[in-house]
């Protein structure tokens, strides 16, 4: 027998908790960048708060909230933003630990923090665009 819908489903920005959620993983993750010798230098301004609200926007218009980036910013492009930088396995690596660590603690139902670190992962391995060291 066939599940017969209830409604309109919860994106899953709503699912996890909005904006703060979102907002506790950008803070945390750049907790991590601002002090990593390889990262940090990936971040020209002075101050990693423009950084944080691109990516802030970015995720939250990705998972289903506001589309605040696109408004700003268009289309994210994320391959040609990223391109300026040396993306090497080690930068991916070190954007994945940093990133793993904001994950574990946002404390979400696994299903969900599956569903998001399935994504992050993909994302920072589609970045990488050299081999050079």
């Amino acid at each position: 027998m066939p599940l017969i819908p209830t409604g309109p489903q919860k994106a899953f920005y709503d699912e996890v908790g909005g904006r703060p959620t979102f907002q506790r993983l950008v803070d945390a993750f750049y907790d991590g960048v601002a002090d990593d010798p390889v990262l940090r230098p990936m971040y020209p301004e002075e101050d990693l708060g423009p950084a944080k609200e691109r990516l802030l926007l970015f995720l939250e218009q990705y998972w289903g909230g506001p589309t605040t980036y696109s408004q700003q910013r268009g289309h994210p492009r994320l391959r040609m933003r990223h391109n300026p930088f040396k993306v090497n396995p080690d930068a991916r690596d070190r954007w994945l630990a940093h990133m793993r660590v904001a994950v574990e603690r946002l404390e979400l139902p696994p299903l969900q923090e599956e569903t998001l670190w399935s994504y992050l992962e993909r994302a920072a391995f589609a970045m990488v665009n050299t081999f050079e060291e």
